[in-house]
């Protein structure tokens, strides 16, 4: 509720005067009284019922004036409505699901990470379609792009290694989204590719995905994920002796991911711990945000009427009340 001539607040300050006066008003009326040398037998005797109401008629009164004092102050029920015109952004998720992304420089390890942090970064999005590829040898669409934010979480859940053969064929990872995208009408189109390490494996170079998608304008984000150390503990299961560790070699080919994300227009993160990959996913959603224009309407609802017409009543009612209901109270 809004007022819109709040400076009828300023009338309220009369109350107290208005209290103050008839307080005097009552102290001074000369009430005929007789003298008694003990008057403790009349304590409980019963009184007129119009003696608890000669204060009803001035108590209406405040009341009423309150009410016709918020009337003037005009109050409003006031409702926004906004009116979006979104320009969306189809982005692809391009995770790498290789055996390596077992080791656990980051915690649990980099494949659960990596897909806490996609996760989260697909509930702060809005309005813009998501998709994800993994590969590790080979490359395939988990999810097309889609609004269905549910589906995406649900399906991100059950990704995990074995889904493909091992390997690291970062180029048809790439490419897999880029043809996803290349015919997308969307107002941006934006590429995150994520892996641990090199190009080992699949028929297209990743600098020649870079390139397709570079003739597509869409945009590639490449993210590095590895600890800087350069070797990081990788968990071997053995059937007698349990898990145990060994280290296995941290290589990510830095100058190609770095020269993908130039000639698209994007940028190389990397990330060497969770909260690094977290803060690189965030610093990624906001160099893509969705451009809108909002258009804001306001609406209003007089709603003085209600306070008037109480206080009209109350002030009727008041003069009844000194008038006839308890006229002969202290008249």
């Amino acid at each position: 509720m809004t007022w819109d001539n709040p400076i009828w607040f300023l009338a309220l300050l009369l109350i107290p005067l208005l209290l103050w006066m008839q307080y005097r008003y009552y102290k001074r009326k000369q009430i005929p009284y007789l003298t008694y040398s003990d008057t403790s037998d009349l304590d409980y005797l019963p009184g007129n019922w119009r003696s608890y109401g000669v204060y009803a008629g001035f108590g209406l009164q405040v009341v009423a004036v309150v009410l016709i004092i918020l009337a003037l102050a005009r109050p409003q029920a006031e409702r926004t409505y906004q009116e979006r015109q979104v320009e969306g952004i189809d982005i692809m998720l391009v995770l790498d699901i290789s055996s390596s992304m077992l080791a656990e420089d980051m915690k649990p390890n980099r494949l659960l990470a990596m897909k806490e942090v996609a996760a989260n970064f697909i509930d702060r999005r809005e309005s813009d379609r998501i998709g994800i590829v993994v590969f590790a040898r080979e490359s395939f669409t988990l999810v097309p792009p889609t609004l269905d934010y549910a589906l995406l979480q649900d399906q991100l859940q059950y990704v995990d290694l074995g889904m493909v053969r091992d390997g690291t064929a970062i180029g048809m990872g790439l490419a897999t989204a880029v043809n996803r995208l290349r015919n997308s009408d969307a107002a941006s189109r934006v590429i995150i590719l994520l892996t641990d390490g090199e190009n080992n494996a699949g028929e297209i170079d990743p600098l020649t995905a870079g390139e397709l998608a570079a003739t597509f304008g869409i945009t590639v984000h490449t993210v590095g994920a590895s600890t800087d150390a350069r070797t990081a503990p990788y968990p071997v299961h053995d059937p007698i002796r349990g898990t145990r560790y060994h280290e296995i070699v941290v290589a990510i080919d830095e100058d190609m991911m770095r020269t993908i994300a130039e000639n698209t227009g994007g940028r190389y993160f990397r990330a060497t711990d969770n909260e690094s990959l977290e803060m690189v996913y965030r610093e990624i959603d906001q160099l893509e945000r969705t451009p809108f224009d909002e258009l804001t309407y306001q609406e209003f609802t007089d709603l003085y009427r209600g306070f008037l017409g109480w206080g009209m009543a109350l002030l009727l009612l008041s003069f009844i009340c000194d008038r006839v209901i308890f006229r002969m109270g202290l008249n």
